[in-house]
This record gives C-alpha cells, structure tokens and sequence, in this order.
C-alpha cells in the first residue's frame, strides 16, 4: 500500500455515482476536507492571491485546480463562462484526484511521476474529463512538496498559454505563501523548544517520516507524534511543510 492511499484511508469518504462507465469517484467527507483546508490554510491563501493577481491579464478560458499532496482537491477557480460547464460537472473541493478515484488525469499522473504533465482530452480515463486539455505540476515551498497545481482549458488552441500560465503560478505562490507566512510569523511570541523537540524538527525538515525518526532515536512512534503535537502547538501550525518553513523563518533550523 502507497503511503498516499495509506494516508487518505485514516479519512471518512463518499463515493459518487456518475455515467459514461466510471462507477465511483471519491470525495472527502465535510468534517474532513475542513480539516485539510485547516491544515494547508496557507497554501490555499497563496492560491487565492496569485490568481487575483494573475487572472487579470486573461482573456482566454481556464479553470485552476489545488490540490494538497495526497490529491485532496483544496480549492479552485475558473472563467465566468466556464460556471455551468463546472457546475454539470463532478469537480468539487474535497474530490480525490488519483486514479483510483477518478481515472487517469493530469494531477495523479504529475502525482505518480512526480513531475509536470500535460493531458490532451483523449489521454483522460473518464469520460468526464474528456474535453480538457491539462497542465498539473507539483508544488514546493523550499524543500517541502505541498501540493499539485492544474490547470484546464477546454480550448485547444491556447494550450501553449496554458503551459505558460502553470509554470508562472507556482513561482508566484510561493512568493505569496512566504510572504504570507513572514508577515504572520513576526506577530508570533518567542517560543522555546526541548533538545528533544528541536532534534525532531530537524529530522522533519530533512523529510523523515515518523517511523524513520523513531528508529533513528529508538522511540516509540507514538512518542514522535507526541512531540510532532507539541511543536505543531507551539508554531501554532497543522504541518509539516508549515513547522519547517515556520522554524526556518525564526532560525530554528
């Protein structure tokens, strides 16, 4: 089992029926996609800004999807006359977009290679999808992966502008996420770390999971994410992606 499916199986999910031979397509249920959109608050804020800024200066039709790094999809946004093609349409926040739940499509391809992708309308598994032309790329704010970022037009003639716009948005992000991030972090109190605490931190930046940490310190797992809480509490975030860009703002790590 791959730790993504590992991850989305600790969540509740529904299950959608829809036509054209795809039996299910899998949502996060409401408790849990707040929970997530809680988690990655800061992602989904930089999200928001970039395309204030960028949708400006489109003309042409596009739709934006976010997603977190397991595929959850956090937040999207589209051209006024995409409205009824979206609303028709099964794309929502908190659906899963890996293939199991909804067939090949850009994200799980960027997911599974890990990597930009481009999907012409005939390369989608669902039926669905099958008049979008894709563009989804992974997401990073410094080393940390958080995230897939696509980006759809149902025109073929502006895809070479399309691939344009997706590889400008994520530099844009994560200038908005860190600035974003800066401005929060100087309204924070000093805060003090245990030895212990800041051993882990520092493992987590390094992208240790909590297995690796706890045999690396021979603890018990329990006992790492005892510590994860703590310093998640006391860095006031939900992640690890925001812990270590946090802990680096403040010359922890």
């Amino acid at each position: 089992m791959s730790a993504r499916t590992s991850t989305l199986r600790e969540f509740s999910l529904e299950n959608e029926i829809y036509p054209h031979g795809m039996a299910h397509i899998q949502y996060l249920t409401k408790t849990n996609l707040d929970r997530i959109r809680k988690i990655n608050h800061f992602l989904i804020n930089a999200f928001q800004q970039s395309l204030s800024d960028i949708k400006k200066n489109l003309s042409s039709t596009y739709l934006f999807l976010l997603t977190d790094a397991h595929g959850v999809l956090l937040a999207m946004d589209y051209s006024p006359d995409l409205e009824q093609v979206v609303k028709q349409s099964p794309i929502r926040p908190g659906m899963i977009f890996t293939a199991r739940s909804c067939g090949v499509n850009a994200i799980s391809e960027s997911m599974d290679k890990q990597g930009p992708i481009q999907l012409s309308p005939e390369q989608h598994e669902n039926p669905l999808f099958q008049s979008w032309h894709c563009y989804a790329a992974p997401l990073s704010v410094g080393l940390q992966h958080v995230g897939y970022l696509d980006v759809s037009t149902i025109n073929a003639d502006i895809q070479s502008e399309l691939i344009a716009i997706a590889k400008l948005i994520p530099a844009h992000m994560q200038n908005r996420y860190q600035s974003n991030l800066a401005s929060w972090v100087t309204q924070q109190p000093s805060i003090e770390f245990t030895k212990r605490q800041l051993t882990i931190l520092k493992m987590i930046s390094s992208g240790l999971t909590v297995k690796a940490i706890a045999l690396k310190l021979k603890i018990k797992e329990c006992t790492v994410n005892h510590h994860k809480k703590v310093i998640f509490n006391k860095l006031g975030v939900q992640s690890s992606a925001e812990a270590v860009s946090i802990a680096s703002r403040l010359s922890y790590l």
